[in-house]
């Protein structure tokens, strides 16, 4: 499909919200993706991952994580400066505030006459948010892409968010991706987080684990990058969004 992008402002408690909606051209409406990014915030990288999912059939919706800081409308670049500053804008921002900014978005996804239902995805910190995003009782399916934090807690600015004791909260259909070769999410911390989840009731969920692939493989730039498994993952996931 030929795709149409463009910038809007959600309003939020805490101030606008930079957002990027990507969605097919025409008239017609279609499932809505809300799309965490990483650390990295709205890069090109992730913008194409986002251009092909909405490709696909999905009107993209893709704020910024860091909207209401100095970070706000910054792109971060893939390297040491980039990633600290990435990562002390996470240590800036608690759970909650990530949750209020959620709630607006899913708010503003709602509102719009060209979306018919709620799906989210994510990336590393974003796979994280994707996973809380999923309390929400309108987001039907999630999809996580190697999550970090799930099996401690961690995330932003707090020490342990308690997302995965939440776990039970997700009531819509759920998928995670990792890597075999992630330290961030290693075999112990992918176990731990399996085996909540199927304490929480969701022996059911969609799990894939990619042979050799690293953190942040489907991020289109650097040494991690496989096009491969990059490839096998989108496919999988819209297949799993789209309900077979």
């Amino acid at each position: 499909m030929k795709i149409v992008e463009n910038e809007i402002k959600v309003p939020s408690p805490a101030g606008d919200i930079r957002t990027v909606v990507i969605r097919p051209v025409g008239d017609e409406a279609y499932p809505g993706l809300l799309l965490y990014t990483d650390i990295f915030q709205l890069t090109e990288s992730t913008l194409r991952t986002a251009r092909r999912l909405a490709a696909e059939g999905f009107v993209v919706v893709a704020p910024e994580i860091y909207p209401h800081g100095p970070l706000a409308g910054v792109a971060l670049e893939f390297d040491d400066a980039g990633k600290q500053a990435g990562l002390d804008g996470a240590a800036a921002t608690t759970s909650a505030q990530f949750d209020v900014d959620r709630v607006a978005v899913i708010d503003a996804m709602q509102a719009r006459t060209d979306i018919t239902q709620i799906f989210v995805t994510g990336f590393c910190i974003g796979g994280h948010l994707a996973f809380r995003a999923g309390f929400d009782p309108r987001v039907e399916a999630t999809v996580c892409f190697y999550p970090t934090g799930l099996q401690n807690g961690k995330l932003g600015a707090d020490p342990d968010a308690g997302s995965l004791g939440r776990a039970a909260d997700i009531n819509g259909r759920l998928m995670v991706v990792f890597g075999t070769q992630d330290p961030h999410v290693p075999a112990d911390a992918r176990l731990q987080i399996l085996t909540a989840l199927y304490a929480a009731g969701h022996d059911d969920l969609e799990l894939h684990l990619y042979q050799g692939g690293e953190h942040a493989f489907m991020r289109d730039i650097g040494p991690r990058h496989d096009p491969s498994l990059t490839d096998l993952a989108l496919i999988e996931a819209v297949s799993f969004l789209r309900g077979r």
